[in-house]
């Protein structure tokens, strides 16, 4: 009885401690399942991964299905270069891996020349990559001006012409980091565009050849220092605005009227103050003369006390007045009248 008891004590303890077992084994087993189902799908395709470097991504916060398949698609679409460290560190610098990853699988298809070092570059910098790439293959079309106007210039006789454009570029994958966007392409082509109008010397000369306009503008360089090379800038309508040079001129002329004026309105001005200043001088010199008609009277009784004037040089001295004022009366009658009305 006691032997059995041993026996099956012993069968108990030795079942308890299975089933602990077969516990701890499925829960490492559901633990370290993924790792080992990715370990296996990376050595399936031909890329093995080291197992416990699978695990250590998980510890250090990366995704390791993510990191996997990068790498499987890299290493399948010849991309052997790129390193499973390499697509760990741009994930922990912040960028998006799986983007990198079939941006670059594009552009070796596309035989476009991209490593890694630059891809992710692009990526860090905020840029589209895969769009980049897609430009590349693909040129885009931009509108110029981009809000659906016209840009405006001035012909050397005068007339606004307006103009509308589109540019045809390519991403240029060595400048995409640091390089100028759309908008400085934009900038540049109007500003292009409008110095080639004020170079024609008509407006006809722009409407018979807007094609010059095209070169001309071209031959300027306009992609320096951008992410995009220009292929084509092609003119798409071109209207007539304004006779500018007929407005200035006649603002001009306002303009020269009013100083005209300004100037005759000032010479007047100073004629009246001169004419003013000369009633003034004659004023005081009739002042002066009615002062010395005054002292005539004084003078002539101060001669006849002295003796040195008579009575009868009196009497000639006014028949020679009075035949004074006559003769003046009789020479100027028509101011007499005037003075009478």
């Amino acid at each position: 009885m006691n032997h059995l008891l041993l026996v099956n004590g012993f069968g108990f303890e030795v079942y308890l401690l299975f089933i602990v077992l077969a516990v701890i084994a499925i829960i490492l087993l559901s633990v370290v399942g993924k790792f080992i189902s990715l370990w296996f799908q990376a050595f399936v395709s031909g890329t093995p991964i080291p197992f416990f470097n699978i695990i250590g991504m998980s510890l250090r916060k990366i995704p390791p299905r993510q990191i996997v398949n990068a790498r499987i698609n890299a290493y399948k679409a010849g991309l052997k270069q790129v390193a499973v460290s390499d697509l760990e560190t741009h994930y922990l610098a912040g960028g998006n891996v799986t983007e990198v990853v079939r941006s670059m699988i594009a552009a070796d298809k596309a035989n476009i020349p991209l490593d890694w070092r630059q891809a992710t570059a692009i990526d860090l910098a905020g840029r589209d990559l895969r769009d980049a790439i897609a430009t590349s293959v693909n040129p885009k079309v931009i509108d110029c001006p981009s809000h659906g106007g016209f840009m405006t210039g001035v012909a050397k006789d005068g007339i606004q012409v307006l103009v509308r454009a589109r540019v045809t570029v390519r991403t240029n994958l060595q400048q995409l980091v640091g390089g100028a966007t759309e908008e400085t392409i934009i900038a540049r082509v109007g500003e292009g565009i409008v110095g080639a109008i004020g170079a024609a010397n008509t407006h006809s000369q722009v409407l018979e050849s807007p094609q010059a306009i095209s070169k001309l503008v071209l031959e300027r360089g306009l992609d320096s220092a951008t992410a995009f090379l220009i292929l084509s800038i092609d003119i798409v309508e071109v209207k007539l605005g304004e006779n500018i040079g007929a407005k200035l001129r006649a603002q001009k002329a306002e303009a020269d009227m009013r100083i005209f004026q300004a100037e005759a309105e000032k010479r007047r001005a100073m004629a009246v103050a001169l004419e003013q200043e000369n009633k003034a001088k004659v004023k005081d010199k009739e002042a002066d003369l009615i002062q010395a008609r005054a002292a005539v009277p004084h003078a002539m009784a101060d001669a006849f006390r002295s003796g040195r004037l008579g009575v009868m040089d009196y009497y000639r001295f006014q028949n020679i007045q009075a035949d004074t004022e006559m003769r003046t009366s009789i020479a100027s009658p028509e101011e007499e009248k005037k003075e009478g009305d």
